[in-house]
């Protein structure tokens, strides 16, 4: 066997890398890391994390306001944007401290820059050459900008989570997850936002009662949704903004931001000549086994074609430490995976929608509510939930669970197992429920809905 430097050389810290790298470390492999930025990638640092701190800070305007009719006399609030940008930092710090704990804990050498790869076994970093018996891809995503006149002038979510100063009016372009998170903490914080998507609703590929209940309630808060529409031109006016929509009309906005997905962040690699295959994209094609084109070269996370989700990265580079070093093969089911929006209010889901139902099974049954959560029947906030089973007929599986409203990612995380074990609609009718809570909902509904 060749003599290499490290077992193991990771490209990107992020969460799919961390996983695998200090498993690995931890199995005994000599690993390193290599990394352009701070340790914890797009979840930690520019995702998931400062997000949800954001929307966090966005929602207690709602619960103040809602506090009223339940007795309390609130006077004088005003929010302070530099305060909780200042503190949202503060914690991406500490995040970052121990993700840093960790690869030393389990002894990996860390590398900074950004590393490409000159073949199968070696790797430059910083104008140094490492050699290894494995090279790991694990360098995430990053947003997509679209080739208009004028989009210099245009964020994306990345600038958005380090504003210096709250916009007064905000042009949201795109209609995914990110777009309609940010759409409910611009709101939440007072801003005016118009969110201008392509097609005819957000959240395109989730089921299609979500997607047409969540707009309903983004209208509610005054959030403008311009459906079928496109971005021509983004001009600077002074201190704003003029964009051109694709029917002639101008806006004037503050801010422009861009969330039209994310591309797989491998431009500058040397991935082409080192032979690893790669789509038309720049995603990295793998096989069940993470395993790249090349025999040693390996991919995690949203650097490939699969499901972008950090606690999917973090399986893969789990299942990957564990067959190269810990003689453990296994795969990841990418079956029946839950998922949430982080909008205002929240959708979670698991499993298949109405529409990848009914392509896929003969007969199905639908089951749905669409009701006023208890703490607004006195808060007066006209606000809906809705939740939705979708069954097959014939042996009566539960095939998917949906719902839009307050604690949607808490009750569909276990929800979600329950569906991983193949529930049925009787097991689920033979649950007690707890009450009075939304979640009960799933266990007490009866009726079919008619077709």
């Amino acid at each position: 066997m060749a003599d290499y430097q490290y077992d193991l050389i990771t490209l990107g810290a992020g969460s799919g890398g961390v996983r695998a790298s200090r498993l690995a470390g931890g199995y005994g492999a000599k690993v390193a890391v290599c990394e352009e930025d701070r340790v914890g990638g797009t979840c930690v640092l520019r995702g998931c994390i400062p997000k949800k701190l954001l929307i966090f800070g966005a929602h207690y305007a709602d619960h103040m306001e809602d506090a009223v009719n339940y007795g309390w006399t609130i006077g004088g609030a005003h929010h302070d944007w530099q305060t909780l940008i200042r503190n949202k930092n503060s914690e991406l710090d500490r995040l970052n401290g121990i993700y840093l704990n960790i690869l030393k804990d389990n002894n990996v050498d860390l590398k900074q820059g950004r590393a490409v790869v000159i073949d199968d076994h070696t790797v430059e970093v910083g104008g140094e050459r490492l050699t290894t018996e494995n090279i790991l891809i694990a360098v995430g995503g990053w947003p997509n900008l679209p080739s208009i006149p004028g989009i210099e002038h245009a964020i994306t979510s990345n600038e958005a989570l380090e504003l210096p100063i709250l916009p007064k009016k905000v042009v949201i372009v795109g209609g995914g997850y990110i777009a309609v998170e940010f759409a409910g903490i611009f709101s939440g914080f007072g801003s005016s936002v118009t969110e201008i998507i392509r097609g005819e609703e957000v959240l395109r590929g989730f089921d299609n009662d979500i997607r047409k209940s969540l707009s309903e309630e983004m209208r509610k808060r005054d959030i403008k949704i311009l459906a079928k529409t496109e971005v021509t031109e983004i001009k600077k006016s002074g201190q704003n903004l003029l964009v051109t929509l694709n029917s002639g009309s101008v806006m004037e906005t503050d801010c422009i931001m861009y969330a039209t997905g994310r591309a797989a962040n491998t431009k500058g690699l040397g991935l082409e000549k080192a032979g690893v295959e790669l789509k038309k994209d720049g995603s990295i094609v793998v096989d069940k086994c993470n395993r790249t084109s090349r025999s040693n070269i390996y991919a995690v996370g949203d650097v490939t074609d699969r499901i972008q989700l950090t606690p999917v990265a973090i399986q893969e580079g789990h299942a990957l430490a564990d067959m190269l070093f810990n003689k453990n093969k296994q795969f990841v089911d990418y079956s029946n995976v839950p998922s949430a929006v982080f909008s205002t209010p929240p959708i979670a889901v698991v499993g298949l929608t109405e529409e990848e139902a009914k392509e896929q099974f003969e007969y199905i049954d639908v089951y749905e509510s669409n009701f006023k959560p208890l703490v607004h029947t006195i808060s007066g906030r006209d606000e809906r939930t809705f939740m939705k089973l979708v069954v097959d007929s014939k042996t009566d599986v539960v095939l998917g669970c949906h719902m839009m409203g307050i604690d949607a990612p808490e009750i569909i995380q276990g929800i979600a197992i329950a569906i991983k074990c193949g529930a049925k609609k009787g097991q689920f009718d033979a649950t007690t429920g707890i009450h009075p809570s939304s979640a009960e909902e799933f266990v007490t509904m009866r009726s079919k809905r008619s077709n």
